[in-house]
């Protein structure tokens, strides 16, 4: 098939070409293609939305597992050529659409449970697309997504590297994530400069980690603005979010007092930074600022 054999005849055919500006890069090997979507542990009854159809190579072994696949591609010379090739398996609905201006609640309402995702993501919208997955993490089951090498890494980093930061701590705070297989850039065209890991993320419930309830959206901001600065201690950064401006009326002294009183009842010596701290002691911090912000 030409979407697996003949890449580049394929795109000079139908006078298309990897669009630099969207970071596309397409899978050339079948049994490549094949492994990864291996890795999305798609059962018969699946529902699966594959973000970045490009020519079909991920698509096709997708929609021999699963009961049905919602295509989303951006680029509408791609949306084009497979419309005039019919080329795609029948039970694939493609769709011309940017999964970053997606609407969660349709594709939820399509897939009639909760989302099961797989993406061979362009690498210049991996942290953006990220971010969306875990605003809308309440719509998600998991996804199983291609991404460059250093993004992996982040999201699998401990704490005190220089890999762990936000989306570390916030996507451990409402799933697990996996790294499964590792690519090198000759499976590709055009090659990337360097390896692309595919990582599966598993949505859970945002206690999952302690058992405890918690505000996740609190959690969120203290997370934002903890490593707003990363050289900065957590007094300095946390005193700056401006937690308790209604408390304080303005006044920055007694906020930074009762910030460094909160880091103190959290357990957590207020000249560390952020970078150190593990997801518990986050979800300690958010414990503390409820509770002074509710008094």
């Amino acid at each position: 098939m030409t979407r697996y054999g003949d890449t580049r005849k394929s795109l000079r055919e139908e006078n298309l070409a990897p669009k630099k500006q969207l970071g596309q890069n397409f899978l050339v090997n079948k049994a490549t293609a094949n492994a990864v979507a291996n890795c999305g542990k798609i059962s018969e009854n699946d529902i699966i939305i594959e973000v970045g159809v490009g020519l079909g190579a991920l698509t096709q072994p997708i929609a021999e597992q699963a009961k049905h696949v919602i295509g989303l591609e951006i680029d509408r010379g791609l949306v084009r050529f497979h419309n005039e090739r019919q080329d795609l398996p029948e039970n694939v609905t493609l769709l011309h659409q940017d999964i970053l201006k997606a609407d969660f609640d349709e594709l939820y309402r399509q897939s009639q449970a909760k989302l099961k995702i797989m993406a061979n993501l362009p690498y210049s919208i991996s942290n953006p697309f990220l971010f969306t997955l875990i605003e809308n993490r309440e719509k998600m089951d998991w996804a199983t997504v291609m991404l460059q090498k250093e993004v992996a890494d982040r999201l699998t980093a401990s704490p005190n590297t220089k890999q762990y930061g936000i989306p570390t701590v916030l996507l451990k705070s409402c799933a697990t994530v996996q790294s499964l297989l590792t690519l090198k850039p000759k499976e590709f065209h055009p090659r990337p400069k360097i390896d692309s890991v595919v990582v599966r993320i598993e949505f859970k419930e945002p206690n999952h980690v302690t058992g405890e309830p918690y505000d996740w959206f609190l959690l969120q901001k203290i997370v934002r603005t903890a490593f707003s600065q990363r050289r900065k201690t957590l007094l300095n950064t946390l005193s700056a979010g401006n937690f308790f401006s209604k408390q304080c009326d303005g006044d920055k002294k007694r906020g930074k007092l009762l910030t460094k009183d909160v880091i103190n009842q959290a357990g957590i010596k207020e000249s560390l930074r952020a970078e150190v701290l593990d997801l518990e002691q986050f979800i300690n911090l958010t414990h503390a600022f409820s509770a002074q912000l509710e008094t």
